[in-house]
């Protein structure tokens, strides 16, 4: 418990956490432009194609040398991690780029069974990031908090416009209500295949697609602060915005201990 206390100390405050200095907008979208650096912590995991880096993954910045995606986005690749950006299609001038140092996914993670749970991993930078206006942290969320039915989050990517659509752009916001636990997991919605350690969001015309894997689900806490409650695992096979099979995401408290123990290990 002491351990998990000190790294959250460590990048809420050492670092200051989940307040951007552009702030993000505060009406419903639906797959719009998010406003310029609004998301500070979003970053864009891209893995090397011949001599081309190609976005694969979302992911977000916990502190200046780590950064948190999903297990699923690993392979074995080589990957750079690019942050502070907006427009993807860029071909020079993005605002940091770090190479990666060392990738752990987490041990009970299964690539054979994505519903098993468990899609989750941490990033460690080969250099630290430098804070600005443009990159800074999200906030954890204390363990085994939950966020409750109806609360108001957004998934930021730059994944697909719709089901085999193209990748967007420029990245992309839209608010996914959280659907509750006991509602998620009845059999009309997503049924047993959502677990506990999971946060469902969406449900309707708005939801992550491929391409926002590995991404936050941005959730503004009491104290005013983003905090990173989802991690973007999966959406239905029947389409990215399936009625009554929203977004599924990692439960990023289930997790905080197991993010706590890998900052301290390495």
């Amino acid at each position: 418990m002491m351990k998990v206390g000190l790294v959250l100390l460590f990048a809420a405050y050492a670092y200051g956490c989940g307040t951007p200095i552009h702030k993000p907008l505060g009406r419903v979208v639906n797959g719009e432009d998010a406003v310029p650096y609004s998301w500070p912590w979003q970053i864009s995991l891209q893995y090397l194609s011949g001599s081309t880096y190609r976005h694969t993954c979302g992911g977000t910045l916990l502190s200046p040398n780590w950064v948190v995606t999903a297990g699923h986005c690993i392979g074995p690749r080589t990957y750079r991690v690019v942050m502070g950006e907006y427009d993807l299609t860029k071909e020079e001038g993005y605002e940091q780029i770090r190479s990666v140092e060392k990738i752990v996914v987490h041990p009970g993670w299964d690539d054979n069974c994505l519903s098993c749970g468990n899609d989750i991993a941490m990033i460690k930078l080969a250099s630290p990031v430098v804070l600005n206006d443009k990159v800074q942290p999200s906030c954890v969320p204390d363990s085994g908090e939950i966020v409750p039915h109806n609360g108001a989050c957004y998934i930021t990517g730059w994944g697909r416009l719709y089901s085999g659509g193209p990748i967007a752009s420029k990245l992309q916001q839209a608010l996914l209500p959280v659907v509750g636990h006991s509602v998620c997991s009845t059999s009309s919605w997503w049924g047993s295949t959502v677990k506990p350690t999971m946060i469902c969001a969406g449900g309707d015309i708005r939801s992550g697609c491929h391409g926002d894997s590995g991404g936050p689900l941005n959730c503004l806490g009491s104290d005013n602060r983003w905090y990173v409650q989802g991690v973007t695992s999966f959406v239905s096979s029947r389409g990215c915005n399936t009625l009554m099979k929203p977004t599924v995401f990692t439960r990023t408290s289930s997790f905080t201990k197991w993010i706590a123990d890998t900052l301290l290990q390495y």
